[in-house]
């Protein structure tokens, strides 16, 4: 099967974001591993999970930094893979276009062009797959790591789902946010069932007050994130009358979203 170009979203815009996941989700051969509008997060989702390509807006007034202190920083720090970064601007500065090429985008769009558009964007991205991919095959191979053991694939597993949790806003405070990575982590071993029961064994708690704290943990980051922030990462369909996905729901979505990476 062929394997779809994993993109990273760096936006900061609600609408644009929006537009952007709904042009990713109607197209084949793409997939959305992540959205933020924060560049710390951001370089945080790039070494985690090695996307393919990256739509990175430059000026990101509602989220933290912006497109050239991210793609300093990425330099900086060289991930193994170096992404594909196509970036998205309102800004016209040629100057500006000139450093962000210097840093390592590869092709700048500007906003405020006729023909500019969500669909435009992926479908562009989408043309460049093979090649892209091609490119990452043998990025790779010239730096083959070694064999993973299981403790440093579990460690590297917990790491990126608490990448994927922060983007909604479950505290490292929260009680309940250890029990929800190890009951994500369970899922995607196979264990499908009783993994609330195995958490509480582990920390000599009830199956009642482990339940809670998690439901407390995800219920406290809807009544404090921004709803589009959420609507933007949690794309699964919330059967709660209540607006917020129950445990069950929360838990399978990520560690489905994970099986697939």
């Amino acid at each position: 099967m062929d394997k779809p170009l994993s993109i990273l979203l760096v936006e900061d815009e609600p609408s644009e974001c929006q537009a952007m996941i709904n042009s990713i989700e109607a197209a084949g051969g793409v997939r959305l591993i992540g959205v933020t509008n924060n560049v710390d997060k951001a370089l945080r989702y790039v070494h985690t999970h090695l996307p393919d390509a990256i739509i990175l807006d430059l000026e990101l007034h509602k989220g933290g930094g912006n497109g050239i202190l991210f793609l300093t920083e990425l330099m900086n720090t060289r991930p193994r893979f170096s992404p594909y970064i196509l970036v998205t601007t309102h800004n016209i500065s040629y100057i500006t276009h000139e450093q962000a090429r210097r840093l390592g985008a590869d092709f700048v769009m500007i906003k405020s062009q006729a023909d500019y558009c969500a669909e435009g964007v992926v479908e562009f991205l989408r043309s460049l797959k093979g090649v892209i991919h091609a490119s990452r095959k043998k990025s790779l191979a010239s730096d083959e790591p070694d064999a993973e053991s299981p403790f440093e694939y579990r460690r590297r597993l917990s790491a990126q789902v608490s990448v994927e949790i922060d983007q909604i806003g479950i505290s490292p405070k929260a009680v309940g946010r250890g029990y929800i990575i190890e009951a994500i982590l369970m899922i995607i071993d196979g264990h499908t069932q009783n993994h609330i029961a195995a958490i509480a064994r582990k920390y000599s708690k009830t199956d009642a007050s482990v339940e809670r704290a998690m439901q407390n943990a995800i219920n406290r980051a809807w009544r404090a994130s921004d709803i589009e922030d959420l609507q933007s990462c949690y794309t699964a369909r919330i059967t709660s009358e209540k607006g917020v996905p129950t445990l069950t729901e929360f838990v399978f979505y990520y560690a489905n979203k994970f099986k697939s990476i």
